[in-house]
């Protein structure tokens, strides 16, 4: 396996969010039963005309600036001739000649190292309608048909599968934040081909590829790619000849399983759409679309590193989608960003998670998060506490305060009665006390919850802790 180099492409097709199909005014969405967002042009009626969708192009436009591509300012689409069930015109409406992106880029970190995965072209097609097969029969639903995709595909450049992994990872990351698409794989609105060849080092000629189509997960194109390598070299390590050839990865089987060989470009007779006006971009148009970009996760991550967020935080963030737009919104306030990171990280997340609902679906408002974050920066409020009211303060319209009354809670943060309190503990727990100051740290823990219980458990713990280590390590010092 060590022995050859491994030359990988990859081609995502993503399912952009725009809210009509690219070429008629059906519904571009996703869940409904089958074949009701359809009309004429997504059978493919005879005598119906495409209309294009402008939304579809700015949204070609928006991905194109994000992946470093040019931008084809005269363009026009292509027929795509072949014959399948799931295609009732006969042919599929994509750009080939004159792409809406070209010669683009993505970077990516691997071991601290940052490598330019390079991008030959981004183009707009038609999605097909969905084939089911059962038994002895297959059905279509046209709710997909027309759905606007966007073909991202990479130069062959890839040398690792771990690379084209990074690389599709950032790939969702950058479509997901500029709202672009949304990459569910499950749904299918993110689909990864990869092709592969192998070849000895010290030999110069690319060798045939063979492309793995529809793999369901960003993890299985790794096991993927592998597999397919291992194969390849087999083949090649028994003089077997390898034809260009279309396979799928079996993930129960951990093999990958032929499915045609290989059409060359001819057999698709690309020719210009002739019911499709060329469409022309000006830099005022690509311009307006370029101000509109949000912050991407690369600028957001440095953005969380200024305001004291470690990497770990800024990664859970980011895969977070729904709680970094939330988290965003208070990067001009002043709060304390760390603790409140931690507070969507922690509690926030669990309880979103165990219902299966985002932070959108829940009565927290800006103002109480920001009451939040400083009761609990202040230490007004204990994690404990957190915990106790965190389902009032996500599931009720009703303010901290009277959330904070209504549950009783009144905690001890006056550091003068804090301070008697400890004194107290100490004066009565003299054998714990000798413990501790002899070294056996669990002393510390008993004499914590001594101060707790008479508190009521009311006492703030840090504080506590603080002012407890303080009086210790002074007795310490005096003896």
């Amino acid at each position: 396996m060590n022995n050859y180099l491994k030359t990988i492409g990859l081609e995502v097709h993503l399912e952009l969010k725009s809210k009509n199909k690219i070429f008629s005014s059906s519904i571009n969405g996703f869940g409904s039963s089958a074949n009701t967002l359809i009309n004429e042009i997504d059978l493919g009626y005879p005598g119906v005309l495409p209309i294009m969708n402008e939304e579809v192009i700015n949204l070609g436009i928006k991905a194109a600036i994000i992946l470093n591509c040019k931008i084809n300012k005269k363009m026009h689409f292509d027929r795509k001739n072949y014959f399948y069930p799931d295609l009732p015109k006969g042919y599929q409406i994509t750009q080939s000649r004159t792409p809406i992106g070209y010669d683009g880029y993505v970077e990516i970190e691997r071991d601290g190292e940052v490598k330019r995965i390079e991008i030959s072209d981004i183009h707009l097609e038609e999605d097909t309608a969905k084939s089911t097969h059962r038994q002895n029969e297959s059905l279509l639903d046209f709710n997909r048909a027309g759905v606007p995709l966007l073909e991202i595909v990479t130069k062959a450049c890839i040398d690792d599968p771990i690379d084209a992994k990074l690389y599709l990872e950032k790939l969702k990351e950058l479509m997901l934040y500029a709202d672009i698409s949304d990459c569910k794989m499950e749904e299918g609105s993110m689909r990864c081909d990869a092709n592969i060849s192998v070849r000895k080092k010290e030999q110069d000629k690319l060798n045939e590829k063979i492309e793995i189509k529809n793999i369901g997960s960003i993890s299985n194109v790794v096991l993927a790619l592998e597999q397919c390598a291992k194969e390849q070299i087999e083949m090649y390590e028994n003089n077997e000849s390898i034809r260009a050839q279309t396979r799928r990865f079996d993930d129960k089987l951990n093999k990958t399983v032929l499915m045609r060989y290989k059409e060359t470009v001819n057999d698709y007779r690309y020719f210009p759409e002739p019911d499709i006006p060329y469409v022309y971009l000006d830099d005022e148009r690509i311009e307006s679309i370029k101000k509109d970009i949000p912050l991407l996760p690369d600028e957001l991550r440095r953005i969380y590193h200024e305001k004291g967020l470690n990497d770990i935080s800024s990664n859970k963030l980011i895969n977070n989608l729904s709680l970094s737009k939330f988290f965003n919104s208070f990067l001009d306030e002043e709060i304390d960003l760390v603790t409140a990171s931690n507070l969507l990280l922690g509690d926030i997340a669990s309880y979103l998670n165990k219902l299966e609902i985002t932070i959108a679906d829940t009565k927290l408002t800006k103002d109480k998060f920001i009451s939040l974050v400083n009761k609990v920066s202040d230490n007004s409020l204990t994690s404990r506490n957190v915990k106790d009211i965190l389902e009032d303060v996500l599931e009720k319209d009703l303010s901290l305060e009277e959330i904070i009354k209504e549950k009783g809670i009144a905690n001890i943060t006056d550091s003068n009665e804090l301070s008697d309190l400890v004194d107290q503990v100490i004066s009565a727990n003299e054998a714990s006390v000798t413990d501790y100051l002899n070294g056996h740290d669990r002393a510390l823990k008993y004499l914590m919850g001594q101060i707790m219980k008479a508190s009521q458990g009311k006492a703030n713990p840090a504080m506590v802790n603080k002012i407890l280590i303080e009086k210790l390590q002074l007795k310490k010092k005096n003896n």
